[in-house]
């Protein structure tokens, strides 16, 4: 086993992990310890190579810093970004070494699920260390799978969006959503209950077509989900969605969704202003996975995590008034906003 640590800013380091015996190769990054540990969850994909699952490692985990001070959550940000091995592999092993390397931080970091990680995933990192979050919740405490709860603040981050761009509620409302899986599809499930009309896209046919039949929802592919006739779009797969030329295309008033960096430039986040499309930023609207990760971690209850996730709706409703009402990106806004929670400026009701 390889953890070697070294500094990316004076604020983060990146810690590279390698035990080629499990098959584990990647990174942790630890972006900012401020408010706490850094927490966030790790992703396990196919990156081409150790470069690219970096940059997509540093990203995450600024986003994860952002994203904890603005749901008033008592931790930093951090996450891990682990390539998936080509061919057979075995994942318990591969799962049970990153475990040893999240105990060899000594608590600086808190991992949970992501893409690509599962909470069989997690139970094998528990295997090997206690900082480690989203595996089971019991009669005392929260926890479990994240996603419902990433959905359901999604769904409030929506509704507020609606209120704000359509003075209306999602019913009638057309939702473009772009990814249905395990977010997306609760998503979609809670946006059909509230008498939304759906239009989804999927690389994963099985998926896709499973909500189809189930919802109703009209089918369209991958490459034109950002340019249908849709009041909402909804990026709820990988990041980078909102690119110049998605944005260009792009006839929905209102953007909100389940994925991270879903800006691929800062550059987009203006574009859609200037469109006259209103934008909940990622972090604010998608933090109601590691509400509940946290709470698991912290012992707490799940009557904390609903409290602190029925506070999405109205901190995007307060959000986007305060862009509007300055003329400025709701992202420019939020990042803001989240800088001053972690540097002690400000402090956010939880």
């Amino acid at each position: 086993m390889v953890v070697q640590v070294s500094r990316l800013t004076p604020a983060a380091e990146v810690v590279r992990l390698e035990d080629k015996a499990a098959g584990l190769d990647g990174v942790i990054v630890i972006h900012s310890t401020r408010l706490g540990p850094g927490a966030g969850g790790c992703r396990f994909w196919h990156y081409p190579d150790l470069a690219a699952a970096s940059a997509d490692a540093f990203r995450l985990a600024e986003g994860m810093s952002y994203k904890n001070a603005m749901a008033g959550l008592p931790f930093g940000g951090a996450k891990a970004v682990l390539r998936r091995p080509a061919g057979d592999f075995d994942r318990e092993a591969l799962f049970r070494a990153f475990g040893r390397a999240v105990a060899a931080l000594g608590g600086s970091y808190v991992t949970a699920e992501d893409v690509g990680t599962s909470v069989a995933d997690m139970r094998s990192v528990a295997a090997e260390t206690r900082h480690v979050s989203g595996i089971e919740a019991d009669a005392r405490r929260a926890g479990g799978d994240p996603s419902p709860w990433t959905a359901q603040g999604v769904f409030d981050a929506m509704a507020a969006g609606a209120a704000h761009a359509f003075g209306s509620s999602l019913k009638g409302l057309t939702v473009a959503v772009q990814g249905t899986g395990n977010v997306g599809a609760e998503l979609c499930r809670r946006l059909a209950d509230a008498g939304a009309e759906l239009v989804i896209a999927d690389v994963s046919p099985d998926r896709r077509d499973r909500l189809e039949k189930i919802l109703g929802a009209r089918v369209v592919d991958v490459a034109d989900i950002h340019r249908v006739e849709a009041d909402i779009f909804a990026p709820c797969a990988l990041g980078g969605a909102l690119t110049p030329e998605s944005v260009g295309a792009m006839k929905a008033r209102l953007v909100c969704g389940g994925a991270n960096n879903q800006l691929a430039t800062p550059e987009v986040a203006e574009l859609m202003v200037k469109r006259g499309i209103a934008y909940v930023p990622d972090y604010v609207a998608n933090a109601g996975g590691i509400i509940s990760v946290s709470a698991e971690y912290l012992g707490e209850n799940r009557a904390h995590v609903v409290a602190r996730v029925a506070q999405i709706g109205p901190r995007v409703a307060a959000l986007l008034e305060e862009a509007a009402g300055c003329r400025l990106s709701p992202a420019l806004v939020a990042d803001r906003m989240a800088e001053r929670l972690i540097s002690g400026v400000d402090r956010v009701a939880a």
